[in-house]
C-alpha cells in the first residue's frame, strides 16, 4: 500500500531526481545494451547502495520504509549528494519515520521590529522574504531598484509568482534568469521540506506547475537551497546596467524569514549608478507628495 506520508513522497521524489542525473560512466558502470532511462536504473543505484532492489524503489514510491541513518549515508555516497543535499536527504527520511504533528506552525509571519528598523536605514536595497518567498517589508533602495512591490495584491508580492509572471518579467532570455530561478526554486524546495501540506507553498506551486512548463521543469530538478547569494545585473533605463551582489540572512524564528540584501563594490561605478538611483527615486518620492 503506498504510503502517504508527505515526507515520504517528496523523499522518493528527491530520490529519483537524483538517480535520473547519474549515468552509469559516473559510477564506473558499463551502459550494457539499450537503455530506456537516461539515468541510472533503480537496480543500479540498489547495487551501489547494498539495498535490494525492491526496497529502493519502495522508496522512492513514497511507500512504508523506515531507512537507517546508515542506509541513508549509503544512498547519499552512491548519489554522489553535496554536504546540502546529504542534510536535505536526512532531514526528509527522518521525518517520514515520524508521525505528522497534528498541528503545525502555521503563524502568520512576522517580521522583527528590530528588522524594519535595519532596513530603514540601510543605504542598500534590501528586501524581507517570508519562509515561502512572500514578500515581507522592503526599504526605499529596494524600491527604486525593483519598483514598488505596492502596486501588486498581497497575495501575488511572491518572489517565485513574480519571476514567472510573463507580464512582468521582460528578462527571460537574460543569461542569468534560470539561474535565479532556480535559486529561488531551491529556496523553496527547502521550504516544502519542513513542511510539505503548507497550505501556501501547495498554493504557490499548483498554479505554477498549470501555468509554466518552465516552472515544471525547474521544480522537477529537486534542487534546494538552505542560503543563497549570487550576482545579478539590472538594467535600469535612468542609470543604466547596475551589477549588484546579493546575499540572504536569517531573521529570528523556527523557520524564520531572510533579509535578501543587494550591495556594490564601495567606490565601484556600480555603488555610483546606485546612489544616483536613489537620488532619483527621492526627487521623484518628493515631487509625488508635492
Amino acid at each position: 500500500m503506498i504510503n502517504s506520508h508527505p515526507y515520504a513522497r517528496e523523499l522518493g521524489g528527491f530520490l529519483r531526481a537524483r538517480r535520473g542525473r547519474l549515468h552509469p560512466h559516473d559510477v564506473g558502470l558499463e551502459p550494457g545494451g539499450r537503455r530506456k532511462v537516461t539515468g541510472l536504473r533503480r537496480e543500479e543505484l540498489a547495487m551501489l547502495a547494498g539495498l535490494s532492489t525492491d526496497y529502493y524503489q519502495r522508496m522512492e514510491q513514497g511507500r512504508e520504509v523506515r531507512p537507517s541513518d546508515d542506509v541513508l549515508d549509503a544512498l547519499a555516497t552512491a548519489l554522489g549528494l553535496d554536504d546540502e543535499e546529504r542534510r536535505y536527504l536526512f532531514g526528509l527520511a527522518r521525518a517520514a519515520r515520524r508521525p505528522m504533528p497534528t498541528r503545525m506552525n502555521r503563524d502568520p509571519e512576522q517580521v522583527p521590529d528590530s528588522a524594519r528598523r535595519l532596513l530603514r536605514v540601510m543605504n542598500t536595497p534590501a528586501v524581507v522574504l517570508g519562509r515561502h518567498l512572500d514578500l515581507l517589508d522592503w526599504n526605499p533602495m529596494a524600491e527604486a531598484l525593483l519598483g514598488d512591490p505596492g502596486t501588486h495584491p498581497p497575495d501575488r508580492l511572491n518572489m517565485l509568482l513574480l519571476i514567472f509572471d510573463d507580464t512582468l518579467t521582460g528578462e527571460r532570455t537574460c543569461p542569468d534568469w534560470e539561474r535565479q530561478a532556480l535559486d529561488y526554486i531551491g529556496m523553496m524546495r527547502a521550504a516544502v521540506a519542513t513542511d510539505p501540506t503548507h497550505p501556501r507553498a501547495t498554493a504557490i506551486v499548483g498554479e505554477l506547475s498549470i501555468h509554466s512548463a518552465e516552472f515544471r521543469r525547474l521544480w522537477a530538478r529537486h534542487d534546494i537551497r538552505e542560503s543563497v547569494s549570487g550576482t545579478k545585473t539590472f538594467r535600469i533605463p535612468e542609470v543604466g546596467d547596475i551589477v549588484l551582489d546579493w546575499d540572504t540572512y536569517p531573521l529570528p524564528g523556527n523557520p524564520g524569514p531572510v533579509m535578501l540584501v543587494f550591495t556594490a563594490e564601495p567606490g565601484s561605478a556600480d555603488a555610483d549608478r546606485l546612489l544616483l538611483l536613489s537620488a532619483l527615486q527621492a526627487t521623484r518620492s518628493a515631487l509625488a507628495d508635492e
